[in-house]
């Protein structure tokens, strides 16, 4: 049997994708750019449930940088301190707050230079924030993102970056944020890194079992 294009399998993925999750919903739950911003931050290395428990703690004191930057980072870090890396996440919290405060007026930048400047915000919880905020395209590639995309055969990048340039050139920029949303929920429901069954997988059963063709 003739192995699929790229380009046939991404359309059909996207299709699978559609049909799942037609509209995704930003899972972590904010109000504004700077509560996007602190969300993020404290999605690494935790769930996005953790974090949804955790933020209306923290944001019931300060929602907003004025008022993050009255706490101190001991009491910050024991507020977050459900979502790990606490001492990290912390400090970041406190910094990026005086930083936007001085330097933007209170108000969360809407450029990549300037969010990626920020304490503890890398490109990925930039991208997030440009795109589910700011409405800017981007393709924000976190590590599951990055395992699905190697298991489905849609990148062979070594790490995050090369695998984010792969899917941006063959997913239409205009559906970017969408379909890195989809992609998601798609690998906590049906493709997880433990205990995946490809033969429920809607993509892997299909794909897989070209490969083994192959």
């Amino acid at each position: 049997m003739p192995r699929i294009s790229q380009g046939e399998k991404i359309k059909d993925i996207l299709k699978i994708l559609n049909r799942h999750y037609p509209n995704p919903a930003v899972p972590l739950h904010h109000k504004d750019a700077y509560t996007l911003l602190i969300s993020v931050l404290l999605s690494a290395q935790c769930t996005d449930e953790r974090v949804n428990k955790t933020t209306p703690l923290l944001f019931k004191q300060a929602d907003n940088p004025y008022d993050m930057i009255k706490l101190s980072v001991e009491e910050i870090r024991e507020i977050i301190k459900p979502c790990g890396l606490s001492p990290m996440k912390s400090k970041g919290i406190a910094g990026l707050s005086k930083i936007i405060v001085e330097k933007h007026d209170g108000n969360v930048p809407d450029t990549f230079e300037d969010l990626e400047a920020l304490p503890a915000v890398g490109h990925k919880t930039a991208s997030v924030v440009m795109t589910q905020w700011f409405g800017k395209p981007a393709f924000p590639v976190d590590t599951h993102i990055h395992r699905l995309a190697h298991r489905w055969g849609l990148s062979s990048g070594k790490n995050v970056e090369q695998t984010e340039k792969d899917l941006k050139k063959i997913i239409p920029e205009k559906i970017w944020n969408k379909a890195h949303l989809q992609i998601i929920y798609f690998g906590r429901e049906y493709c997880p890194a433990r205990g995946h069954v490809w033969t429920s997988c809607p993509i892997c059963k299909k794909y897989m079992r070209q490969e083994l063709r192959d």
